[in-house]
Parts: structure tokens; sequence; C-alpha cells
């Protein structure tokens, strides 16, 4: 497999305001303080094992000029895949009071791939400028530096999860359509998220009450770039991913929740299955 896919399966796996809602500081689902962590599981037939954790963070930042808020995730593969497909992965996204994404870090390695990217973002009229930059540290190589342009508002991968807790879930209707581009080193990638109904995710011991969503992803590192992958929201007014779930050449990753501290909301999606 591809590593730019794997990577997006992390992103979107660990998933999913910049422009979703422009109230104020925080996204009315989301506060600064919040932490919540998100187990990575590989499927194949019979065979399921974990491949790798996720651990996010939203908190209260002014170390970028016009920073007020910082969200940040660390990925980290565990068992056998450690020592198959090694990944130590960090992502950082600075955001201003109104919300909108302004500069992101993206650390990457895993195993014989390591690179940093830097992501800055400028907004003019009804246009996004975003200025990539790539390194790879075991070449000493700059393999971007471009400047990218498109009509509205521009994500980098970790933003899209920032975007997806910003939608109204109860104005949803199903065939709901939720566009966003994606910079992701030197291309934009058109990403959409279509809701499909409220849903049940059970998890053994516990149930989720969920809002599902079919998620297209309209880049050559997916074979079926329609229903690319599919993601299952928490139905209360946190709106945390629950469940995420893509087809790969040989099997299935599958991201679940495991844990959350400092939420905005009760955590009133989740149901304790009856002994």
């Amino acid at each position: 497999m591809k590593r730019k896919s794997v990577f997006y399966l992390f992103l979107l796996a660990c998933f999913l305001q910049v422009s979703a809602q422009k109230t104020g500081l925080q996204s009315f689902s989301m506060k600064h303080g919040e932490n919540y962590t998100y187990d990575v599981q590989y499927k194949w037939g019979l065979f399921m094992t974990t491949a790798g954790e996720a651990a996010f963070t939203y908190k209260q930042d002014n170390s970028i000029s016009g920073a007020v808020s910082k969200l940040n995730v660390n990925y980290k593969s565990v068992g056998i895949f450690d020592g198959i497909f090694k990944m130590r992965d960090t992502l950082t996204g600075y955001y201003n009071e109104r919300n909108m994404l302004i500069y992101s870090y993206q650390s990457t390695n895993d195993g014989s791939y390591k690179a940093i990217e830097k992501y800055n973002f400028k907004y003019e009229s009804n246009k996004t400028f975003v200025h990539s930059w790539r390194y790879r540290p075991t070449r000493d190589t700059v393999t971007v530096d471009t400047t990218l342009t498109a009509v509205g508002m521009v994500s980098d991968m970790l933003s899209v999860f920032h975007f997806l807790r910003g939608i109204n879930r109860n104005m949803l209707q199903s065939g709901d359509l939720f566009p966003i581009t994606v910079a992701v080193g030197k291309d934009l990638v058109k990403v959409q998220l279509v809701y499909q109904n409220q849903s049940i995710v059970d998890r053994g011991s516990v149930k989720y009450n969920t809002r599902h969503f079919l998620i297209d992803i309209f880049d050559d590192a997916f074979e079926n770039k329609k229903a690319a992958a599919e993601v299952w929201v928490g139905d209360d007014d946190n709106f945390l991913p629950i469940k995420l779930r893509t087809k790969l050449k040989i099997g299935y990753i599958e991201i679940y929740y495991k844990s959350s501290a400092g939420l905005a909301h009760p955590f009133n999606s989740r149901i304790e299955n009856k002994k």
C-alpha cells in the first residue's frame, strides 16, 4: 500500500473549523482543555489486531502570531505493525479567533520515510493561499516549496476533524453534502462528506448513538474514490467521531473511540449495554 494512502487513513481514521462555524473562539462542539484517544485496528477475515494509537489534544495557544487555539495529534503504531510498518507521526494546527486555520506543522517518521511539512494559510476575499513546504531530512532535500491557491476555504488533513465537528447535526438530512479542499504537499485534494442516517455502533459492552457519513476522497491514493471511507460520529453535542472504516487491498482499517476527558458537553451518545 502506498505510504500516502496509509497516511490518509491515519488522519481520517484518527478523524476527521476551519470555516464551519465563525461564532467565536471555538466550535460549539469543542472547548480548550479537551483530549481524546483512538485505537486503530487492522482486520482481515477473522484476523484482527490493534495497529496503532492516536491521541488528540485541543487547547488555548498563542505561540504562533495570531493564533488562539491549537489542535494536536500524536500517532504511533503498536504490536506487530510496529515492526512491519513503524509510524510516529505528529500533526499540529493553529487557529485564529475566527476559527480559521493559519499554520500547520506535520512531522512524519514511518521508518524508511521521514518528512517535515509546514503550511501557512492566508485569506483574501474568497480565495485561500497556502504556502506548502516539505523537507526530507534523510536526503537533506526540500521536495515541496510552492503556493497553492483555491476559491473558498482550504484545510490541512488534521483540520478535517475540526471541520467535521463544526457541522450542525440537528439540521442534517440524508444526502446532505459537506465538501472541503485539503492541502497535501503540492496537491489540493477534494474531500466530501455525505450524510447517510442515524446509526448505532456496538462495541461489546458499550453502544453509541451516531450519525453515519460516507467520505469521498478524490485522490489517486484510493482506488475507490467514492465512499473511500465512512465515519460514525457520536449523536450528542460533542459530535465526536466514534468509528471510521475503510477498505484496503487486503483487509480493512477500523478506528474506534477509546477515551476522552474535558469535553465541552456530556457524553450522551454512549449507552451501556445491559448485562
